[in-house]
């Protein structure tokens, strides 16, 4: 008996780190599945322009650069302590609200919208970076004031804290500004014991969206063709092709490659409408599995988040989680005429420069707060 006291004095415990290896593998398979589905959809349009000279890789050449970019951030971040990024948050807000700014004044054009900022040869998307500003923003500011928010009136001054870059980014990108303000809530809400409130914060984003919507005569266009995109003309012609290619695509889809739509016919195929390729290649059973693959993404960010080791880890996850989601909601949406068309990419398998870079950078994060998990075991 003495001896069996003195072995389980002995026995201490240990703190073993955890990393989400399944996060990690879910990644990686969406971005090589990304490049494939990329390549499909992009090749037949670069090869036969000038503008890209002839050259079919050319997407999948400029989404590996991004990958590559993307990765090393993501490489980095994963090893830094999250906490480290608690004293820069109020910085990465202000210098995200600041650039976004910038585009009001000195932005460039495409698509006949303002939204990037070139410094020399380097062109890039503020709104994207205003994303993670905000995420570590509101993570740091929800830590410090959780127990206030229990007072409707506390709540609303956080939101009022992130309005201003959710206000000027709303001038030039509804979508991307819709989508910030719903990082916001979610943020609020996993952090607020009261939800009563946000019935209120409901009613005041429709408000937003609505004036937004009213004073921008493009944007009433864009409605218009949602409720009958036949009748729409050009504004509907988008809507309808990708329609045509995901009812043609049936239950299994064409095969790999196979997709007639892509001929020039889906306009912006590697960008927005990517998922209508999918759609006609790999069918409803490729859909499906494509959406599976994004809830297991985010079923293993609510993991890492449920167990993190400190309110502001866990937050900041709520936050990426949230805008992984809403973005895939919005974008399969859009491509299903489901909502107004906004121009939001799916996430990982869209071409995408800026957008992907930080987006990648977003699940350094997640990871860097899965290795403060600390699993505790007897030894």
């Amino acid at each position: 008996m003495a001896e069996k006291k003195r072995k389980g004095a002995e026995r201490k415990e240990k703190a073993i780190s955890y990393f989400d290896y399944n996060l990690l593998f879910l990644i990686i398979f969406l971005v090589c599945f990304g490049l494939v589905m990329l390549y499909s959809s992009s090749s037949y349009i670069a090869a036969n322009s000038a503008l890209f000279n002839y050259d079919g890789a050319y997407y999948l050449k400029k989404q590996l650069r991004n990958i590559i970019l993307g990765a090393a951030g993501m490489i980095v971040l994963t090893f830094i302590d999250y906490r480290v990024w608690k004293r820069f948050s109020l910085l990465a807000y202000m210098g995200s609200l600041a650039l976004c700014v910038a585009v009001i004044f000195v932005g460039s054009d495409s698509h006949g919208s303002t939204r990037w900022l070139d410094i020399g040869p380097i062109s890039f998307q503020p709104s994207e970076i205003a994303k993670i500003g905000i995420i570590l923003f509101l993570a740091m500011m929800l830590e410090k004031v959780a127990k206030q928010l229990k007072s409707g009136w506390n709540l609303l001054k956080v939101l009022f804290m992130v309005a201003p870059v959710i206000v000027v980014v709303a001038i030039s990108n509804l979508s991307t500004a819709v989508i910030l303000a719903g990082i916001a809530v979610c943020m609020l809400f996993v952090a607020s014991p009261k939800y009563s409130h946000f019935i209120v914060v409901g009613i005041a984003g429709v408000c937003f969206v609505a004036v937004f919507i009213v004073t921008a005569g493009y944007r009433m266009g864009r409605i218009e063709a949602w409720l009958d995109p036949e009748a729409a003309g050009d504004l509907g012609y988008q809507t309808l092709q990708g329609l045509y290619a995901i009812g043609s695509g049936g239950l299994f889809g064409k095969g790999l490659g196979e997709s007639l739509q892509k001929l020039g016919n889906v306009p912006e195929s590697q960008n927005d409408m990517i998922f209508t390729i999918i759609c006609e290649e790999l069918g409803l059973f490729g859909a499906i599995s494509v959406i599976l693959l994004f809830m297991l993404l985010i079923w293993r960010m609510m993991i890492i988040a449920n167990n993190a080791k400190d309110l502001y880890g866990s937050l900041i996850v709520v936050g990426v989680m949230s805008h992984i989601a809403i973005q895939v909601i919005l974008n399969i949406a859009v491509v299903t005429n489901s909502i107004p068309n906004t121009g939001v990419i799916l996430p990982f398998i869209s071409y995408g420069g800026t957008s992907f870079v930080f987006l990648l950078c977003e699940m350094g994060l997640v990871l860097s707060v899965s290795r403060g998990i600390r699993l505790e075991t007897i030894k």
